[in-house]
């Protein structure tokens, strides 16, 4: 009896050293050296960056203010600019997307002169008709030749260009100067200090077009559309009860 006594005394005080020592932690958990944990102080990267802020300071980082990325030139843009805001943490609940569109240009154009004399003519023959025209420039494929008339669709261009026909001008075409473009920007209506300055620290080719504060027509635009959401919930709300 007395040595079962002395074995379970000497298993005790085995456990006990071995607990004193922290070998036992994940095991019992209950940690040796109490909720100090200073492993987590040994870890700590770069601990004389941590500041305390002033009053005035943690006031500064709560006030909101009104912040967009833009114009985001096409729907490729949008979205790599999105991605990069989703990889810095970043959530999609905080900003809105603004959409314009910008138009198409059309031309009406003479075709392409193979020599100067045949333009040297072209040119006598519209201002005889008193019709104004300049350089075309921008389409190598089809200079040299000149521009008579600009157009936001291509409709409205050949509308020109057979108007004109009937005015006996010939050789005449519709060319694209420039395709219709969809501009976006990215607006956050209630950005805090700690988010601004978040935001405008991210390095991205994405983001190249920068944060800058909201402009009247964005700010107009996102409160607008706040108040329609608002509006569209409110009876979907009241209807559930």
């Amino acid at each position: 009896m007395l040595r079962a006594l002395l074995a379970l005394l000497l298993i005790l005080n085995a456990l006990f050293f071995s607990w004193t020592r922290g070998w036992l932690d994940g095991v019992v958990g209950i940690r040796a050296t109490g909720d100090r944990e200073p492993q987590r102080l040994a870890a700590q990267q770069t601990p004389e960056r941590i500041e305390l802020l002033s009053a005035q300071a943690a006031k500064a980082l709560q006030q909101r203010a009104c912040v967009e990325l833009g114009p985001l030139e096409g729907d490729a843009a949008l979205l790599a600019a999105q991605n990069v805001l989703a990889g810095a943490g970043v959530p999609a609940s905080e900003w809105q997307a603004l959409h314009n569109e910008q138009a198409g240009v059309w031309a009406v154009t003479t075709t392409r002169f193979a020599n100067k004399e045949l333009q040297t003519r072209k040119e006598d023959v519209l201002k005889k008709a008193k019709i104004g025209y300049e350089p075309l420039s921008g389409v190598p494929a089809e200079m040299p030749a000149l521009l008579l008339s600009r157009h936001a669709s291509e409709k409205a261009a050949a509308l020109q260009m057979e108007r004109l026909g009937q005015r006996s001008i010939k050789a005449l075409q519709v060319l694209q100067l420039q395709a219709p473009l969809k501009r976006h920007s990215l607006v956050f209506a209630q950005a805090d200090g700690a988010r601004r300055a978040q935001l405008r620290s991210l390095k991205s080719p994405a983001l190249a077009a920068g944060f800058k504060n909201c402009n009247a027509a964005a700010l107009a635009a996102v409160t607008s559309a706040s108040a329609a959401s608002a509006t569209t919930a409110a009876p979907a709300s009241s209807g559930g009860r």
